[in-house]
């Protein structure tokens, strides 16, 4: 065997870790994004139906805020579902009611996003 190829033996297996730990780290960062978005994309959905559920000429104080605890509950967790609130307001002249959740990040692992998602959803009021 040549020195040459004696002073790299063994390169591939340094090679292969290094790479596979930096691999490893850009899988888990591409997996956190994609929960923590398909959370908030769920708290968006479910706050704008609770809205839409809470602005119907039928429907009494709290229902809104009622179905998207229900509809949280069901597509994520009930933790996420713990900070709900709902209000009537106007927007452009219109009333619409709004509903609120706050929740928690979802973390993998140690390493992620600390804080809150805040989401809100519209619907307008029928009964106008």
């Amino acid at each position: 065997m040549s020195d040459a190829r004696r002073d790299e033996a063994g390169a591939a297996v340094v090679d292969f870790s290094m790479v596979s730990v930096l691999l490893i780290a850009l899988f888990l960062a591409v997996l956190q994004l994609g929960l923590a978005l398909h959370a908030r994309n769920t708290l968006v959905s479910c706050a704008s139906e609770g809205a839409r559920y809470g602005a119907r000429a039928d429907a009494v104080p709290g229902a809104a805020v009622a179905r998207t605890q229900e509809l949280v509950s069901a597509s994520l967790s009930p933790r996420y579902s713990r900070s709900v609130s709902s209000r009537e307001t106007v927007v452009g002249g219109v009333r619409v009611v709004e509903v609120r959740v706050v929740a928690p990040v979802p973390v993998l692992g140690l390493f992620g996003p600390e804080g809150r998602l805040d989401v809100v959803g519209r619907a307008f009021a029928e009964d106008q």
